[in-house]
């Protein structure tokens, strides 16, 4: 039963967010500071969620063949690769990692 509540608070908490999303004023979203913001959060959550989900491991801090693809990935987006080929890049590198034994 547990579960059905997580699932009704999270459809009232997504309502409620939409809710106060369609409130704030509009000159309040036309500020150059809250466009700015709202550019850069997306950012920021994937970088979070990307970075959580490579280096952990059962609350666990764990360097293993993902860190090395996410290197390899840095690597082709520094050197400004296609969007392909950085997430080739990756696929490949922690391929090899794990073929090694790593």
């Amino acid at each position: 039963m547990s579960i059905w509540i997580a699932i009704a608070a999270t459809a009232v908490g997504c309502y409620l967010v939409k809710l106060v999303g369609l409130l704030v004023p509009a000159n309040t979203l036309e500020r150059p500071l809250v466009q700015r913001l709202a550019a850069l959060l997306p950012v920021a959550l994937l970088a979070a969620l990307t970075a959580q989900q490579t280096f952990s491991a059962n609350s666990d801090l764990v360097i293993d063949a993902r860190a090395a693809g996410l290197g390899a990935a840095a690597l082709a987006l520094v050197l400004r690769a296609p969007f392909l080929v950085v997430v080739g890049a990756a696929v490949v590198v922690t391929a090899g990692v794990r073929a090694l034994g790593g």
